[in-house]
C-alpha cells in the first residue's frame, strides 16, 4: 500500500496574526507544519511501522520555504516528498481548495497512491474542503474527521470519525480511499536529531504548479479580513447573589 499525505505550511498556531491591507500579514512571521497535517503524517508513518504501508510520500504546495516543512515530515518518517511550487498565497487569499484538490488529484493519479491522508482543515483558512473535494474528483470513498484508523488485513480500513453527537465507525472494504484526520487520532512524535539529519538526504521532487495544466484561479474573492473587536474588561463579583443579579438585570440571560 502506498500512502500519500498532505503537508501544509501555515502560520504557527502560537503566533498572534496581524492584519494589514485587508489580509493577514505573512512577512517575518513564524511558519510551521499545520497541526492537523502533522497528525496525518504521524498516522501514515504508524501504518508503515505496522507493515501496512510500503511507502509514505509527503506532498506540499507553496513557495520554496515549503521544503522546510517537508523536511519536518521526512524527519518524522516519510520516505520521500513532492513539492509543488507556486508563489500564490495558500491561505485561501489566492490558492483555494478547488485548485489544491485538482493538484492533489494529479499527483495521486501519477503516484498510484492507495490511501490519501490529509488534515481535516488548515488552521489558516479553516475550510475543511480539500479532502472531500479530492475524493469527489477521484471518485473514491472518503471518511472525514478521523479519530481512529485501523487497517484490515483484507485490504480495507475501519475508521472511527467525530460527529456532533459523538463518534461513528465507517468500514471501507477495499482501498483506495481519502481520510481526513482530527485531533484525537494520535499524538504526533517529535523528530529526533538523527532523523532530522537523515531527512536532509531524503529525496524531494519539485514540480511547478504551472506545468500541471490546472486552472489555479480563485473561485471566490476575499473582500476583507479584519481583527475581532477587543473583549470588554471583565468584572469581579462579591458573591453568588450579585452574580445572579447581574445575569438577570444587566445581561438578561436568565429570567
Amino acid at each position: 500500500m502506498k500512502v500519500l499525505v498532505g503537508v501544509k505550511r501555515v502560520v504557527d498556531y502560537a503566533v498572534k496574526v496581524r492584519v494589514q491591507n485587508k489580509s493577514v500579514d505573512l512577512a517575518n512571521v513564524k511558519m510551521s507544519l499545520n497541526p492537523f497535517c502533522e497528525i496525518a503524517v504521524e498516522e501514515a508513518v504508524r501504518l508503515k511501522e505496522a507493515k501496512a504501508a510500503d511507502e509514505v510520500v509527503a506532498v506540499s504546495i507553496g513557495p520554496k520555504q515549503c521544503t522546510e516543512t517537508l523536511r519536518t515530515a521526512l524527519a518524522m518518517g516519510c520516505d520521500r516528498a513532492i513539492h509543488v511550487t507556486t508563489d500564490m498565497r495558500t491561505d485561501y487569499m489566492e490558492l483555494q481548495p478547488y485548485a489544491v484538490s485538482k493538484i492533489f488529484q494529479n499527483i495521486v493519479e501519477k503516484e498510484g497512491s492507495d490511501l490519501v491522508l490529509l488534515g481535516k482543515q488548515g488552521i489558516d483558512s479553516d475550510c475543511g474542503q480539500t479532502g472531500p473535494m479530492l475524493a469527489g474528483f477521484l471518485g473514491w470513498p472518503q471518511v472525514t474527521f478521523a479519530a481512529n484508523l485501523e487497517y484490515k488485513g483484507d485490504g480495507g480500513i475501519s475508521v472511527e470519525r467525530e460527529t456532533d453527537s459523538g463518534t461513528e465507525t465507517i468500514d471501507i472494504p477495499s482501498l483506495p480511499a481519502v481520510v481526513t484526520c482530527d485531533l484525537r487520532l494520535n499524538e504526533p512524535r517529535y523528530a529526533t536529531l538523527p532523523n532530522i539529519m537523515k531527512a536532509k538526504k531524503k529525496k524531494v521532487d519539485t514540480i511547478s504548479a504551472d506545468e500541471l495544466g490546472i486552472d489555479l484561479a480563485p473561485r471566490n474573492e476575499v473582500v476583507e479580513v479584519f481583527e475581532p473587536p477587543p473583549r470588554k474588561e471583565g468584572i469581579m463579583v462579591e458573591d453568588v447573589d450579585q452574580l445572579l443579579d447581574k445575569l438577570r438585570n444587566e445581561a438578561g440571560v436568565i429570567a
